[in-house]
């Protein structure tokens, strides 16, 4: 499947919302490939998704799930404090596994092409069943170590997340020493190290939002660009209005990476409850995903997270067929060019 797409566009698969059935169809239709985003949905609802994907769509499509971490409590009775302290009406601390179990049993009982994990390594038997089934597997990594562990247990293919990326970075450890979720390497960089430390194919994911970001991912040695920021505007998608408003937005301060919303590392637009809470924040998630899910779900720009890469301010709201096609036209123009500079050795 990797190494046979027809085109390298891979559509991110973005929890909480934003990537919903009728967009995953719309770029798969389009000669992309969709992934649907399995994070916190339960079973019932992710098998209504992907039911919903097959009758929009024959094209093939992959689905995305969390993988379950390590509880930790440290620090999150004195992050509600300081949420309560501060005004705001949190949730309960809830800790729980985002039903993998029985995401993973739907999809060895109904397969689909391809099955991505993030926040962790899959276990060897559990990429053999899959492919017991038919699906393909990639793992998200976010550095060289990550990525040769993917590659000991059988994986396909990895997703090669540079720090650019918007949303959750899919380290494999939440350390609460680190609040960036360790080293932060650049996609260029780490695709180059990547493939210097595993034989596979890589799919590049990290503030890809235009054709020249795609061609310069192919160039460094990826099969496929994977976008989720770029596609945040596209009517197909599930963004919310003050999430779309924040994109368009030419005052807004750039992005930083917070465990603020989450408990977990994730980069997003600023604003006063991501400056005003970052370093506070403690490593437990999904404790603080369930804390802070009641003051997101109010949609103030100022309190919500507004997950976006690096690179959002070149966003274009457009269909998403459309941005598919557009996507491919500028990577060829972008690499054509690139090829008439080195033939020449004339930079222009």
């Amino acid at each position: 499947m990797l190494t046979a797409l027809d085109s390298p566009i891979v559509l991110a698969p973005m929890a909480g919302g934003p990537t919903t059935p009728d967009l995953v169809a719309a770029v798969s239709e389009a000669g992309g490939f969709g992934f649907l985003a399995g994070g916190y949905l339960d079973a019932g609802a992710l098998g209504a998704a992907i039911a919903a994907v097959r009758g929009r769509s024959a094209r093939p499509f992959g689905v995305n799930l969390f993988l379950p971490g390590e509880r930790r409590d440290a620090g999150v009775a004195e992050y509600r404090e300081r949420l309560v302290a501060a005004g705001l009406q949190p949730g309960e601390p809830v800790w729980d596994d985002d039903g993998y179990p029985d995401k993973l049993a739907l999809l060895l009982a109904d397969p689909v092409p391809v099955v991505s994990f993030t926040f962790g390594c899959p276990e060897p038997d559990t990429v053999s069943r899959l492919h017991a089934v038919g699906s393909e597997v990639l793992a998200t990594v976010t550095n060289p170590d990550e990525a040769r562990q993917a590659a000991a247990v059988g994986v396909d293919g990895l997703v090669v997340q540079g720090m650019e990326a918007g949303a959750h970075r899919g380290v494999f450890a939440n350390d609460p020493a680190d609040p960036a979720g360790g080293q932060l390497y650049g996609l260029l960089a780490l695709l180059r190290l990547v493939a210097a430390a595993v034989d596979m194919p890589l799919v590049a994911t990290g503030g890809i939002v235009d054709g020249s970001g795609v061609a310069a991912a192919l160039a460094a040695g990826a099969v496929a660009a994977q976008l989720g920021t770029a596609f945040l505007a596209c009517p197909e998608a599930g963004t919310k209005p003050a999430h779309r408003a924040a994109l368009d937005d030419p005052d807004v301060p750039a992005t930083a990476i917070t465990r603020a919303f989450t408990g977990r590392p994730a980069r997003g637009i600023r604003n006063p409850f991501l400056d005003e809470h970052t370093a506070a924040a403690p490593a437990a998630y999904p404790q603080v995903h369930h804390m802070t899910r009641p003051i997101r779900a109010h949609g103030d720009p100022a309190t919500t997270n507004l997950w976006a890469g690096q690179a959002y301010p070149l966003v274009r709201p457009l269909p998403a067929a459309e941005l598919v096609a557009m996507l491919l036209a500028e990577a060829r123009e972008a690499a054509t060019l690139a090829a008439g500079r080195l033939a020449t050795g004339v930079s222009r």
